[in-house]
Protein backbone atom coordinates (compact mmCIF):
# COMPACT_ATOMS: atom_id res chain seq x y z
CA UNK A 1 0.00 0.00 0.00
CA UNK A 2 1.00 3.65 -0.42
CA UNK A 3 1.67 5.59 2.77
CA UNK A 4 3.32 8.71 4.18
CA UNK A 5 5.92 7.74 6.74
CA UNK A 6 8.32 9.58 9.03
CA UNK A 7 11.47 7.47 8.90
CA UNK A 8 14.15 9.73 10.32
CA UNK A 9 14.63 12.09 13.25
CA UNK A 10 14.90 15.09 10.93
CA UNK A 11 12.70 17.40 8.90
CA UNK A 12 10.62 15.76 6.16
CA UNK A 13 8.67 12.59 5.38
CA UNK A 14 8.48 10.03 2.58
CA UNK A 15 5.74 8.71 0.29
CA UNK A 16 6.45 4.98 0.17
CA UNK A 17 5.19 1.47 -0.43
CA UNK A 18 4.46 -0.11 2.95
CA UNK A 19 3.11 -3.51 4.02
CA UNK A 20 -0.48 -3.78 5.22
CA UNK A 21 -0.52 -4.55 8.93
CA UNK A 22 -2.06 -7.82 10.10
CA UNK A 23 -5.18 -7.64 12.26
CA UNK A 24 -5.64 -9.15 15.71
CA UNK A 25 -8.72 -10.87 17.10
CA UNK A 26 -10.41 -7.58 18.08
CA UNK A 27 -8.99 -5.42 15.29
CA UNK A 28 -10.42 -4.25 11.99
CA UNK A 29 -8.79 -3.40 8.67
CA UNK A 30 -10.04 -0.14 7.16
CA UNK A 31 -9.61 1.09 3.60
CA UNK A 32 -9.02 4.83 4.05
CA UNK A 33 -10.98 7.11 1.72
CA UNK A 34 -9.93 10.56 2.95
CA UNK A 35 -7.49 11.78 5.58
CA UNK A 36 -7.05 15.36 6.74
CA UNK A 37 -3.95 17.23 7.88
CA UNK A 38 -3.66 18.43 11.47
CA UNK A 39 -1.17 20.89 12.94
CA UNK A 40 0.32 17.92 14.79
CA UNK A 41 1.27 16.38 11.43
CA UNK A 42 3.02 19.61 10.42
CA UNK A 43 4.97 19.61 13.70
CA UNK A 44 6.10 16.05 12.96
CA UNK A 45 7.08 16.98 9.39
CA UNK A 46 9.03 20.05 10.57
CA UNK A 47 10.57 18.08 13.47
CA UNK A 48 9.63 20.77 15.98
CA UNK A 49 10.68 20.75 19.62
CA UNK A 50 7.39 19.05 20.52
CA UNK A 51 7.91 16.34 17.88
CA UNK A 52 11.47 15.67 19.00
CA UNK A 53 10.24 15.08 22.55
CA UNK A 54 7.12 13.08 21.64
CA UNK A 55 7.54 11.22 18.33
CA UNK A 56 9.75 8.21 17.64
CA UNK A 57 10.28 7.21 13.97
CA UNK A 58 9.57 5.21 11.95
CA UNK A 59 5.81 5.72 11.93
CA UNK A 60 3.00 6.31 9.42
CA UNK A 61 1.46 9.61 10.45
CA UNK A 62 -2.08 11.03 10.50
CA UNK A 63 -5.07 10.63 12.82
CA UNK A 64 -8.09 12.17 11.03
CA UNK A 65 -9.91 10.05 8.45
CA UNK A 66 -12.96 8.35 7.04
CA UNK A 67 -12.89 4.88 5.54
CA UNK A 68 -14.61 1.54 5.06
CA UNK A 69 -14.15 -1.65 7.07
CA UNK A 70 -12.80 -4.39 4.78
CA UNK A 71 -11.82 -7.12 7.24
CA UNK A 72 -12.62 -7.91 10.88
CA UNK A 73 -10.99 -10.01 13.58
CA UNK A 74 -12.65 -13.16 14.89
CA UNK A 75 -13.78 -11.52 18.15
CA UNK A 76 -15.08 -8.28 16.62
CA UNK A 77 -18.77 -7.73 17.40
CA UNK A 78 -19.42 -3.99 17.08
CA UNK A 79 -18.69 -3.37 13.39
CA UNK A 80 -19.19 -5.25 10.16
CA UNK A 81 -17.46 -5.37 6.79
CA UNK A 82 -18.74 -2.44 4.74
CA UNK A 83 -19.29 -0.07 7.69
CA UNK A 84 -18.17 3.51 7.02
CA UNK A 85 -16.12 4.62 10.01
CA UNK A 86 -13.89 7.22 11.60
CA UNK A 87 -12.14 6.78 14.95
CA UNK A 88 -11.23 8.30 18.26
CA UNK A 89 -7.52 9.14 17.95
CA UNK A 90 -6.81 8.49 21.64
CA UNK A 91 -6.43 4.72 21.71
CA UNK A 92 -7.46 4.28 25.33
CA UNK A 93 -6.97 1.27 27.59
CA UNK A 94 -10.40 1.19 29.27
CA UNK A 95 -8.89 -0.11 32.52
CA UNK A 96 -7.08 2.78 34.25
CA UNK A 97 -8.52 5.05 36.95
CA UNK A 98 -9.39 7.80 34.44
CA UNK A 99 -11.08 5.46 31.96
CA UNK A 100 -13.21 3.93 34.70
CA UNK A 101 -14.20 7.33 36.11
CA UNK A 102 -15.47 8.97 32.92
CA UNK A 103 -12.27 10.66 31.76
CA UNK A 104 -11.26 8.44 28.86
CA UNK A 105 -9.76 11.42 27.01
CA UNK A 106 -6.99 11.56 29.63
CA UNK A 107 -6.41 7.81 29.88
CA UNK A 108 -3.12 7.12 31.68
CA UNK A 109 -2.10 4.55 29.07
CA UNK A 110 -3.44 6.00 25.84
CA UNK A 111 -1.60 5.74 22.53
CA UNK A 112 -2.09 8.48 19.97
CA UNK A 113 -3.00 7.47 16.44
CA UNK A 114 -0.31 8.59 14.00
CA UNK A 115 2.17 9.16 16.83
CA UNK A 116 2.34 5.93 18.85
CA UNK A 117 0.37 3.78 16.39
CA UNK A 118 0.59 3.74 12.59
CA UNK A 119 -1.75 6.39 11.27
CA UNK A 120 -4.21 7.38 8.59
CA UNK A 121 -1.96 8.69 5.79
CA UNK A 122 -2.11 5.27 4.16
CA UNK A 123 -4.40 3.22 1.98
CA UNK A 124 -5.14 0.79 4.82
CA UNK A 125 -5.32 1.22 8.58
CA UNK A 126 -5.64 -1.29 11.42
CA UNK A 127 -7.43 -0.24 14.62
CA UNK A 128 -9.04 -1.94 17.62
CA UNK A 129 -12.80 -1.95 17.23
CA UNK A 130 -13.46 -0.15 20.54
CA UNK A 131 -12.17 3.20 19.18
CA UNK A 132 -14.26 3.15 15.98
CA UNK A 133 -17.15 5.50 15.25
CA UNK A 134 -19.83 4.53 12.71
CA UNK A 135 -20.53 7.55 10.55
CA UNK A 136 -23.98 9.00 9.93
CA UNK A 137 -24.86 8.38 6.26
CA UNK A 138 -25.95 12.04 5.98
CA UNK A 139 -22.41 13.28 6.60
CA UNK A 140 -20.31 13.35 3.40
CA UNK A 141 -16.75 12.02 3.46
CA UNK A 142 -15.24 15.52 3.31
CA UNK A 143 -17.02 16.35 6.59
CA UNK A 144 -16.65 12.93 8.22
CA UNK A 145 -12.86 13.14 8.07
CA UNK A 146 -12.77 16.28 10.24
CA UNK A 147 -14.96 15.02 13.10
CA UNK A 148 -11.97 14.41 15.39
CA UNK A 149 -10.74 18.07 15.42
CA UNK A 150 -14.32 19.34 15.22
CA UNK A 151 -14.93 17.48 18.48
CA UNK A 152 -12.10 19.44 20.11
CA UNK A 153 -13.94 22.62 19.17
CA UNK A 154 -17.25 21.24 20.47
CA UNK A 155 -15.81 20.54 23.92
CA UNK A 156 -14.01 23.89 24.05
CA UNK A 157 -17.12 25.89 23.12
CA UNK A 158 -19.59 23.84 25.16
CA UNK A 159 -17.61 23.25 28.35
CA UNK A 160 -20.38 25.53 29.68
CA UNK A 161 -23.58 26.88 28.14
CA UNK A 162 -22.86 29.58 25.57
CA UNK A 163 -26.36 30.69 24.52
CA UNK A 164 -26.82 34.49 24.60
CA UNK A 165 -23.20 34.90 25.74
CA UNK A 166 -20.59 37.29 24.34
CA UNK A 167 -17.53 35.39 23.12
CA UNK A 168 -13.92 36.13 22.19
CA UNK A 169 -12.20 33.45 20.10
CA UNK A 170 -8.40 33.67 20.02
CA UNK A 171 -6.93 31.85 17.02
CA UNK A 172 -8.54 31.24 13.64
CA UNK A 173 -6.86 28.01 12.68
CA UNK A 174 -9.23 25.24 11.57
CA UNK A 175 -10.33 24.40 15.13
CA UNK A 176 -10.91 28.06 15.99
CA UNK A 177 -12.97 28.36 12.80
CA UNK A 178 -14.98 25.26 13.73
CA UNK A 179 -15.55 26.85 17.13
CA UNK A 180 -16.85 30.01 15.48
CA UNK A 181 -19.52 28.02 13.65
CA UNK A 182 -20.40 26.01 16.75
CA UNK A 183 -20.72 29.14 18.90
CA UNK A 184 -22.98 30.71 16.28
CA UNK A 185 -25.16 27.60 16.04
CA UNK A 186 -25.33 27.39 19.84
CA UNK A 187 -26.77 30.87 20.24
CA UNK A 188 -23.81 33.11 21.15
CA UNK A 189 -25.01 36.72 20.94
CA UNK A 190 -21.67 38.24 19.93
CA UNK A 191 -18.62 36.49 18.47
CA UNK A 192 -15.32 38.33 18.18
CA UNK A 193 -12.57 36.43 16.35
CA UNK A 194 -8.91 37.45 16.68
CA UNK A 195 -6.03 36.19 14.54
CA UNK A 196 -3.00 37.73 12.78
CA UNK A 197 -3.96 35.96 9.53
CA UNK A 198 -6.43 37.96 7.40
CA UNK A 199 -7.05 34.98 5.08
CA UNK A 200 -8.43 32.96 7.97
CA UNK A 201 -10.32 35.92 9.44
CA UNK A 202 -12.24 36.11 6.16
CA UNK A 203 -13.25 32.47 6.61
CA UNK A 204 -14.29 33.36 10.15
CA UNK A 205 -16.75 35.91 8.79
CA UNK A 206 -18.36 33.17 6.70
CA UNK A 207 -18.59 30.99 9.82
CA UNK A 208 -20.56 33.60 11.74
CA UNK A 209 -18.08 35.90 13.50
CA UNK A 210 -19.69 39.31 14.13
CA UNK A 211 -16.34 41.06 14.48
CA UNK A 212 -12.96 39.93 13.16
CA UNK A 213 -9.75 41.61 14.25
CA UNK A 214 -6.06 41.27 13.45
CA UNK A 215 -4.00 41.89 16.63
CA UNK A 216 -1.23 43.35 14.49
CA UNK A 217 -3.64 46.10 13.48
CA UNK A 218 -6.03 46.39 16.43
CA UNK A 219 -5.88 46.62 20.21
CA UNK A 220 -7.92 43.50 20.97
CA UNK A 221 -8.71 44.40 24.58
CA UNK A 222 -9.86 47.90 23.64
CA UNK A 223 -11.96 46.50 20.77
CA UNK A 224 -13.65 43.97 23.08
CA UNK A 225 -14.44 46.56 25.75
CA UNK A 226 -15.93 48.90 23.17
CA UNK A 227 -18.07 46.10 21.72
CA UNK A 228 -19.37 45.03 25.15
CA UNK A 229 -20.01 48.46 26.74
CA UNK A 230 -16.90 48.04 28.90
CA UNK A 231 -18.19 44.82 30.45
CA UNK A 232 -15.79 42.44 28.71
CA UNK A 233 -16.84 39.15 27.16
CA UNK A 234 -18.58 36.35 29.06
CA UNK A 235 -16.47 33.65 27.41
CA UNK A 236 -12.93 33.44 26.03
CA UNK A 237 -11.96 30.45 23.87
CA UNK A 238 -8.18 30.20 23.40
CA UNK A 239 -6.88 28.19 20.43
CA UNK A 240 -3.70 30.02 19.49
CA UNK A 241 -1.16 28.78 22.03
CA UNK A 242 0.13 32.35 22.24
CA UNK A 243 1.07 33.84 25.62
CA UNK A 244 0.25 37.30 24.26
CA UNK A 245 -3.20 36.19 23.10
CA UNK A 246 -3.88 34.49 26.44
CA UNK A 247 -3.09 37.69 28.33
CA UNK A 248 -5.34 39.66 25.98
CA UNK A 249 -8.12 37.18 26.68
CA UNK A 250 -7.70 37.45 30.45
CA UNK A 251 -7.86 41.24 30.27
CA UNK A 252 -10.91 41.11 27.97
CA UNK A 253 -12.99 38.66 30.03
CA UNK A 254 -15.65 39.98 32.38
CA UNK A 255 -15.36 39.18 36.12
CA UNK A 256 -17.12 35.89 36.72
CA UNK A 257 -16.48 34.82 33.13
CA UNK A 258 -15.26 31.54 31.66
CA UNK A 259 -11.99 30.70 29.87
CA UNK A 260 -11.54 27.45 27.90
CA UNK A 261 -8.04 26.54 26.73
CA UNK A 262 -7.20 24.22 23.84
CA UNK A 263 -4.12 25.94 22.39
CA UNK A 264 -0.78 24.26 23.11
CA UNK A 265 2.03 26.50 24.37
CA UNK A 266 5.63 25.97 23.27
CA UNK A 267 6.94 27.61 26.45
CA UNK A 268 5.76 28.38 29.96
CA UNK A 269 3.25 31.22 30.09
CA UNK A 270 3.29 34.30 32.30
CA UNK A 271 -0.04 35.51 33.65
CA UNK A 272 -1.07 37.59 36.64
CA UNK A 273 -3.08 34.97 38.52
CA UNK A 274 -4.09 37.32 41.32
CA UNK A 275 -5.38 40.14 39.13
CA UNK A 276 -6.66 38.28 36.10
CA UNK A 277 -7.99 35.02 37.56
CA UNK A 278 -8.46 34.91 41.33
CA UNK A 279 -9.84 38.42 41.96
CA UNK A 280 -11.95 38.20 38.79
CA UNK A 281 -13.31 34.77 39.82
CA UNK A 282 -12.58 33.28 36.38
CA UNK A 283 -13.44 29.64 35.69
CA UNK A 284 -10.78 27.92 33.57
CA UNK A 285 -11.20 24.69 31.61
CA UNK A 286 -8.31 22.76 30.10
CA UNK A 287 -9.50 20.85 27.01
CA UNK A 288 -7.68 17.87 25.54
CA UNK A 289 -9.14 15.55 22.96
CA UNK A 290 -12.88 14.89 23.10
CA UNK A 291 -15.18 13.14 25.53
CA UNK A 292 -15.42 9.55 24.36
CA UNK A 293 -17.93 9.09 22.83
CA UNK A 294 -20.46 11.66 24.01
CA UNK A 295 -18.78 14.47 22.06
CA UNK A 296 -18.88 12.38 18.90
CA UNK A 297 -22.67 12.31 19.13
CA UNK A 298 -22.77 16.12 19.36
CA UNK A 299 -20.31 16.43 16.48
CA UNK A 300 -22.32 14.09 14.30
CA UNK A 301 -25.53 15.99 14.99
CA UNK A 302 -23.99 19.39 14.26
CA UNK A 303 -22.71 18.13 10.90
CA UNK A 304 -25.57 15.86 9.80
CA UNK A 305 -28.24 18.44 10.62
CA UNK A 306 -26.53 21.27 8.78
CA UNK A 307 -26.37 23.42 11.93
CA UNK A 308 -22.69 23.99 11.16
CA UNK A 309 -21.58 24.10 7.52
CA UNK A 310 -17.83 23.48 7.38
CA UNK A 311 -17.54 23.94 3.61
CA UNK A 312 -15.88 27.38 3.96
CA UNK A 313 -13.19 25.85 6.19
CA UNK A 314 -12.25 22.97 3.88
CA UNK A 315 -10.26 25.05 1.40
CA UNK A 316 -7.92 22.57 -0.32
CA UNK A 317 -7.88 18.95 -1.48
CA UNK A 318 -4.89 16.94 -2.75
CA UNK A 319 -4.12 13.32 -3.54
CA UNK A 320 -2.14 11.66 -0.76
CA UNK A 321 1.10 11.77 -2.77
CA UNK A 322 0.92 15.58 -2.76
CA UNK A 323 0.74 15.81 1.05
CA UNK A 324 3.71 18.22 1.09
CA UNK A 325 1.64 20.86 -0.73
CA UNK A 326 -0.88 20.74 2.08
CA UNK A 327 1.84 20.90 4.72
CA UNK A 328 3.28 24.03 3.09
CA UNK A 329 -0.10 25.74 2.89
CA UNK A 330 -0.70 25.07 6.58
CA UNK A 331 2.77 26.27 7.53
CA UNK A 332 2.25 29.47 5.50
CA UNK A 333 -1.28 30.03 6.88
CA UNK A 334 -2.78 30.13 3.39
CA UNK A 335 -5.52 27.57 3.94
CA UNK A 336 -8.29 26.44 6.21
CA UNK A 337 -8.53 22.67 6.51
CA UNK A 338 -6.62 20.54 3.98
CA UNK A 339 -7.89 17.07 3.11
CA UNK A 340 -6.06 14.29 1.30
CA UNK A 341 -7.81 11.93 -1.10
CA UNK A 342 -6.38 8.50 -0.34
CA UNK A 343 -8.53 6.41 -2.71
CA UNK A 344 -6.81 5.62 -5.98
CA UNK A 345 -3.23 5.87 -4.69
CA UNK A 346 -2.36 2.25 -5.52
Amino acid sequence: MKAVIKRKSAKGMEFVDAPVQKIGLRDVLIKVSIASICGTDVHIYDWSRWAQNRFKPPRIIGHEFVGTVTRIGEEVTHVQIGDRVSAESHLYCGNCYQCQNGYIEVCQNYKLLGVDHNGTFAEFLVLPEHVLWKNDPNIPDDFATIQEPFGNAVDTVLSEDISAKTVLILGAGPIGLFATGIAKASGASLIILSDPNDYRLNIGKKMGANITANPKKHDIVKLVLEATKNNGVDVVLEFSGSNQALNQGLKAITPGGRLSLLGIYERRVNIDLNKEVIFKKIRIYGITGRKVFSTWYKTSRFLSSGLVNVNPIITHQFPLKDYEKGMKLMRDGKCGKVILKVDGQA
